[in-house]
């Protein structure tokens, strides 16, 4: 089975992994993950960047 990318009704297969925290809610070594697709990858990464939540994107198998 595929991981889909967590971009709103998306169903394609992810291909990154989007790490990020929330400062005020969680401590500075942690990392969340969202999943994006090829197609999501920039819009994911930019709504998490404009909060300064991204932290970095990686290739995900």
């Amino acid at each position: 089975m595929t991981d889909p990318c967590s971009a709103k009704g998306c169903q394609e297969t992810a291909t990154w992994a989007l790490l990020w925290n929330n400062p005020k809610l969680h401590t500075p070594d942690r990392r969340k993950t969202w999943l994006a697709c090829e197609e999501h990858r920039a819009s994911l990464s930019d709504f998490l960047g404009a909060r300064g939540f991204l932290k970095d994107v990686e290739p995900h198998s």
